[in-house]
C-alpha cells in the first residue's frame, strides 16, 4: 500500500471529507477508501480518453482532399 502526501484547496477538501463521510461513515480509513475509489474512476476515464485519441490518430482524418494544385494558387500569385 502506498502513501501519497498532497496539497488540496481547502474548499475541495471540506467537500470531499463531507461526501466521503456520508458514504463510508467516519470510521478509520474512510478517506483512503474514498480517495482510492476516486482515483480508480479517474484512471478509467483517462484511459478511455487516451484509447479514443489513439484510435482517432490511427484512423486518420479526411480533410476533403486538395483544393489547390500549387502553392501559388493558394496565395493568389
Amino acid at each position: 500500500m502506498g502513501t501519497i502526501t498532497v496539497n488540496v484547496d481547502d474548499d475541495v477538501e471540506k467537500k470531499f471529507r463531507t461526501t466521503a463521510s456520508t458514504k463510508y461513515g467516519k470510521r478509520k480509513g474512510y478517506l483512503g477508501e474514498a480517495l482510492t475509489e476516486a482515483m480508480q474512476t479517474w484512471l478509467k476515464t483517462e484511459s478511455n480518453n487516451v484509447k479514443k485519441t489513439i484510435d482517432l490518430l490511427e484512423k486518420g482524418h479526411n480533410s476533403g482532399g486538395l483544393l489547390y494544385k500549387s502553392r501559388d494558387e493558394l496565395h493568389g500569385r
